[in-house]
């Protein structure tokens, strides 16, 4: 079922679908809520699913604002849980999905049964990251986020992945094509100005799921395996030969991965 309800000046989209325990899904950057329907074809059965388009993308409202953060959309997600009645939810959010979920962990951590990261960090960038990311910024000014995604999108996936599957990653940067360069440039700079996350991972006592790829270039495992270890009840999977897209990757392995989290929280 697609719903909207008000949120600041316009509406915030989401697809409710299935019965029982609440799950969320938060995609990340150049993708909508759709990176997630392998996943809730496999999992629509088993719990309820929640899954908004994040503000600016589908037929949700791009945020007010020149100073918008992680922090606000993750206030955007409080919205629909308070809109559904939702007290405790699993959280599961891929890559600026998962920033939105460490926000929202920070914030409202009553609201949460147990989250997850997929492909996706508690380190804030580095000044590396960031100086590539205003570089982003007025590469898509000057020829808009289409082209921008179309460029950048490919180095998300797996050498392996790209070569046996053309299609599908070409299939993946049509459906970015629909994101306003303004919602994209908005995605970076919250990226950018996000501060480090680590210590809500420090000796947290909910469940939280790692889903790493050996070969993710967006979130480097040599990166991540520094995080992996601080909370007090993590569930790591490590996926070999999988990039950043492992809900187009390795749909098989995430579904069952994600099942079983569900299932034992």
């Amino acid at each position: 079922m697609q719903k909207s309800i008000p949120y600041q000046s316009g509406i915030i989209s989401y697809r409710k679908i299935g019965m029982g325990n609440p799950i969320i899904y938060l995609h990340g950057f150049g993708e909508d809520s759709h990176v997630w329907d392998k996943q809730i074809n496999f999992l629509e059965q088993h719990c309820q699913l929640i899954i908004p388009d994040l503000p600016g993308t589908g037929k949700s409202s791009l945020l007010e604002g020149n100073k918008v953060s992680i922090s606000d959309y993750a206030e955007a997600i409080l919205s629909i849980l308070q809109a559904e009645g939702i007290q405790t939810c699993i959280m599961l959010g891929h890559s600026m999905g998962g920033y939105i979920t460490l926000a929202f962990a920070e914030k409202y951590a009553p609201y949460l049964s147990a989250f997850g990261l997929i492909n996706s960090t508690a380190f804030a960038d580095s000044p590396e990251k960031k100086q590539t990311r205003l570089k982003g910024i007025d590469l898509m000014e000057q020829y808009g986020a289409a082209p921008f995604l179309k460029n950048t999108i490919p180095n998300l996936f797996a050498n392996q992945y790209k070569e046996s599957n053309p299609d599908q990653v070409m299939e993946f940067i049509h459906a970015s094509s629909s994101i306003a360069t303004k919602t994209c440039q908005q995605y970076f700079q919250a990226m950018m100005n996000r501060p480090d996350r680590t210590e809500i991972l420090k000796s947290n006592h909910l469940p939280i799921l790692f889903v790493l790829g050996t070969d993710d270039i967006a979130a480097p495992l040599i990166d991540l395996q520094l995080q992996i270890h601080l909370p007090l009840k993590p569930t790591i999977h490590i996926l070999e030969k999988v990039g950043h897209m492992t809900m187009m990757e390795a749909t098989d392995q995430l579904n069952e991965y994600l099942l079983d989290f569900i299932s034992t929280k």
